[in-house]
């Protein structure tokens, strides 16, 4: 059985633990992490572009968040995370959801694991654009032209999530 990790630091959102001389990165203020491959029926994938300090320009990225983040349960459920997120930051919602898969997103630095969930039949609700300032720009990508969009973005000068790369695989799977 493995020990339990010692803090270093305990940050507002981040702790820095140690474990069996291993330091790491865990989250203080959330349970998981989710992310969604939205699908509108005109075949478009639904992505975000927002500024990410820590690499300091935009990031395209999937629809994702937080599991028990901020003002919601802290037992709040992955599908339920999900919902939200994807409500929140692209003003969708989705009649169909389907668990994809749950993997470590830096088995090296973090204990995180994100859970992929597969959103289709959408339905816009609203804006979208995020909570507490986080100008979330949606993007509605047609899927046969993902590839080049991505390339796009990126020889704009916009880095791209690896999550991204992983639903592009998930959806010719």
């Amino acid at each position: 059985m493995e020990p339990n990790p010692r803090t270093l630091h305990a940050g507002r959102f981040l702790d820095f633990v140690e474990r069996d001389g291993w330091e790491y990165v865990t989250r203080a203020n959330a349970a998981g992490v989710v992310a969604i491959i939205a699908v509108t029926e005109e075949d478009e994938v639904v992505l975000v572009e927002q500024h990410r300090p820590p690499l300091g320009r935009t990031v395209v990225e999937m629809p994702a968040g937080l599991v028990g983040d901020g003002a919601v349960p802290e037992d709040e459920a992955d599908l339920h995370a999900a919902q939200r997120e994807l409500l929140e930051e692209t003003g969708f919602t989705a009649d169909r959801w389907r668990s994809l898969t749950t993997c470590a997103s830096s088995g090296g630095l973090t204990d995180e694991c994100v859970h992929f969930f597969r959103a289709d039949s959408l339905n816009r609700v609203g804006p979208g654009g995020g909570v507490d300032g986080e100008r979330i720009r949606v993007c509605l990508v047609p899927m046969r032209d993902l590839r080049q969009w991505i390339r796009s973005r990126s020889a704009d000068g916009l880095a791209v999530d690896a999550k991204v790369y992983a639903a592009i695989t998930m959806l010719e799977m």
